[in-house]
């Protein structure tokens, strides 16, 4: 492996994939508040200024899908783990139900290669999941796998921010959306698009849960001089861009596309690198938004 391949893979595996390390964790907070920085990492941010050139931003935009894609082709399905803490992170998708016996309808936006979809699929018998990615490669890999069954799930290429979620999900269809490390891969100024799309597929009165980078955590302050995109927007040496959510900014996003805010706190983990001997700071934002349901005429 070349230097810079090692440097992308340790850039790319610190901001990817420690969420899901839960026997990293040494402990869990929720909070009203993102954490607090040394004034050495302060300065830091605050004389970051530089932005990645213009013509270098239009290039990235134009090949986001093209990243992705060969961000899957090198690692396949041996990147993320599976994320088996959905369900205990998320105790909506039990008590969503309105019976028992009701047959759950999930959209799963940015399924990357099925590590939250199939234990999902195992944990609930009687649920029936919509599966899109941007990365048609990852789709692929989703519909190789031997737990992928079409009587319990559909798996589609989508751009969520220009290609209608309808032509493959009936509008008003589904009981809830799960949109998990994927906001962050969109550029800032088409997230509502993203999210006014999802509304379209969500019953009134269904619910979006979330999680993703919060404003401050770890990854973002180990980004190096020259990949700053915007603010709280950055670029990873393999292509792939995050952006990092203060909860104002995500209400205000989820808002503005018609949703309504039912929690949305920051939650903070301290994570421990065994091999480099150190203990860091995660800081993600999990949230729940409901699409208002439908009044009742007076």
């Amino acid at each position: 492996m070349s230097t810079h391949k090692s440097a992308e893979m340790t850039q790319a595996k610190d901001t990817e994939s420690t969420e899901d390390t839960p026997r990293c964790l040494s402990g869990q907070t929720e909070t009203s508040s993102s954490i607090d920085l040394t004034q050495d990492e302060l300065d830091r941010l605050k004389t970051e200024r530089v932005l990645v050139s213009e013509f270098k931003q239009l290039k990235l935009e134009k090949e986001a899908k093209k990243n992705w894609d060969l961000f899957y082709k090198r690692n396949t399905t041996n990147f993320f783990k599976d994320r088996h803490w959905t369900t205990r992170e998320f105790e909506e998708l039990k008590a969503c139900r309105e019976f028992e016996s009701q047959k759950l309808v999930l959209l799963e936006a940015g399924c990357g290669v099925g590590n939250c979809l199939f234990p999902l699929l195992e944990d609930d018998l009687n649920i029936f999941v919509y599966a899109c990615d941007f990365s048609p490669r990852a789709v692929e890999f989703v519909k190789q796998n031997p737990l992928y069954c079409p009587e319990r799930c559909c798996a589609f290429q989508c751009d969520l921010t220009k290609e209608d979620l309808t032509e493959n999900v009936p509008e008003g269809s589904v009981d809830v959306v799960t949109l998990i490390f994927v906001l962050s891969a969109v550029h800032p100024e088409k997230m509502k698009m993203a999210l006014e799309n999802i509304n379209k597929v969500l019953k009134p009165g269904g619910s979006v849960l979330f999680r993703d980078y919060g404003l401050n955590d770890h990854a973002m302050l180990r980004f190096k001089a020259g990949s700053k995109l915007g603010e709280n927007f950055y670029v990873r040496q393999d292509g792939t861009r995050s952006y990092f959510f203060s909860k104002e900014r995500l209400a205000q996003l989820f808002e503005g596309a018609g949703f309504v805010s039912v929690v949305n706190d920051y939650v903070l983990r301290e994570t421990v690198n065994k091999k480099e001997g150190i203990c860091v700071q995660r800081v993600f934002l999990q949230s729940k938004f409901t699409k208002p349901p439908l009044t009742q005429p007076s």
